[in-house]
């Protein structure tokens, strides 16, 4: 994993940053998943993302327009399988135009909203 240090017995979540250490173009990713309704689950957007060949899901809170916040969310802990990441990547529409990005699958929305909806 890189420079990261295991802590604690984990593996540490990836970074999320470009492989020219330069910033993702927050921007474009916001508007093209405010066209998905279904990323929208309580007042977080998700997707999913491949960085250096791990895929990971990601979450963005917006606000003023713009992203107010930004995490890789480790996907484990919200009952989210590796087989899941890698199969909505397969079934995605390819609805981002940027490389590396896709929309979560209605699975992974229905695991997502049931743990988090109500919070």
């Amino acid at each position: 994993m890189g420079t990261a240090e295991r802590l604690a017995g984990s593996e540490p979540l990836p970074r999320y940053l470009m492989a020219d250490r330069s910033e993702p173009d927050y921007e474009i990713i916001l508007e093209q998943i405010q066209q998905y309704r279904k990323s929208l689950i309580g007042s977080s957007y998700y997707y999913i993302r491949i960085d250096d060949e791990i895929p990971c899901l990601c979450r963005i809170i917006p606000g003023g327009g713009k992203i107010f916040f930004h995490e890789v969310v480790d996907h484990h802990k919200h009952g989210i399988s590796e087989d899941d990441i890698h199969k909505a990547i397969k079934d995605d529409i390819g609805a981002f135009t940027l490389p590396d990005h896709y929309h979560i699958s209605p699975h992974i929305e229905k695991k997502l909203r049931a743990l988090l909806e109500f919070e």
